[in-house]
């Protein structure tokens, strides 16, 4: 089952199930949280639970896409309380996309040397066996649900970015139940989209890079994940594909396992919070920017995957810093 938030003219949220070029309206459910929530307190699965509920005849899914209509498939009504997140070097092919980035002068390797042993200990202990506690993975912050962009919409990058990159990436989709423990409802495409000039100056400069905006969806595929995941990262610019590559996920593309990034992740008390919202990013071994290529204001970024359903599609639009030099106030 794939699942879409989305909006009417009138702005009423509704939750839909993809049936093909057609939407089929979840009754009296306004939000993919709100249906998970209910799921939980019922003790079933989300399809249960939509099934439970029922559907109507819907709007025409391409029609609601063009319309700038479909919302990100999870969210929550205070922004604050969504978490984006993500882990890198989790991929095979990875490290070297990350080396070419890094690179340095012949004699400062530093950057080069902390990214392959990391993904060493991806490659030796990333997947470990039931119950057991693997290698931990490298861990971003990227925001809160402020910083997330609908489907089809422009990412605003700051005016003072080098770079506006993308990252075709899968993201894991999160609640966490009444009793604090966190549940996993599905994945979507996503676009982490990251500073990549600014990364490749030093990697401890990771942290800052990551600050940007990002989008998932436009839908939400419940169940488990395809253990080998066949993609297209294509850039538009105008009429013409500036760029397009291949991109593979899924477990079997990967140096960690989904529970143990999972693990690496909700280990910490302070994200088990009741009703908070997570945003997981499990990473990517492909880049325009490891090619050369710059993208620029106006072009336009696809992700597809065919078990994800329609492609995943942003702009990019520059916009000023909310803070001026010197513009923070004393009391």
């Amino acid at each position: 089952m794939r699942l879409i938030q989305f909006e009417t003219t009138t702005g009423a949220r509704h939750v839909g199930v993809i049936e093909g070029a057609s939407v089929q309206v979840v009754r009296d459910t306004r939000s993919t949280r709100e249906l998970a929530l209910a799921a939980l307190r019922a003790g079933r699965g989300l399809v249960d639970e939509v099934l439970a509920r029922g559907t109507d005849n819907g709007p025409d899914y391409r029609t609601l896409l063009e319309a700038g209509h479909v919302l990100p498939p999870l969210d929550h009504q205070d922004p604050a309380h969504c978490l984006v997140s993500g882990t890198g070097l989790t991929h095979l092919g990875s490290a070297s996309t990350r080396d070419k980035m890094h690179q340095q002068k012949a004699h400062d390797d530093t950057a080069l040397t902390d990214t392959a042993r990391m993904f060493q200990w991806g490659i030796e202990g990333g997947k470990p066996a039931a119950g057991q506690v693997g290698a931990q993975p490298e861990w971003f912050y990227k925001g809160d649900g402020g910083i997330v962009v609908r489907p089809g919409a422009a990412f605003q990058v700051p005016d003072f970015a080098e770079d506006a990159g993308e990252e075709p990436e899968l993201a894991g989709l999160y609640v966490i139940d009444d009793h604090g423990a966190p549940c996993r409802i599905g994945f979507a495409l996503g676009n982490e989209f990251s500073d990549h000039i600014m990364e490749r100056r030093s990697y401890l400069y990771l942290a800052h890079s990551k600050l940007r905006a990002c989008s998932f969806g436009p839908e939400l595929r419940v169940g488990e994940l395809p253990a080998d995941l066949n993609g297209v990262s294509r850039i538009r610019r105008g009429n013409e594909v500036l760029w397009e590559k291949a991109f593979a996920s899924g477990e079997d593309n990967m140096c960690h396992s989904l529970a143990n990034l999972e693990y690496h992740h909700f280990k910490y008390a302070q994200f088990l919070r009741p009703g908070d919202v997570h945003v997981h990013f499990f990473g990517t071994a492909t880049l325009s920017f490891a090619d050369g290529i710059k993208a620029q204001a106006g072009d336009r970024f696809e992700i597809s995957l065919a078990e994800f359903g329609e492609p995943l599609v942003n702009g990019i639009e520059v916009q000023a810093p909310p803070v001026a030099i010197g513009g923070v106030k004393t009391l």
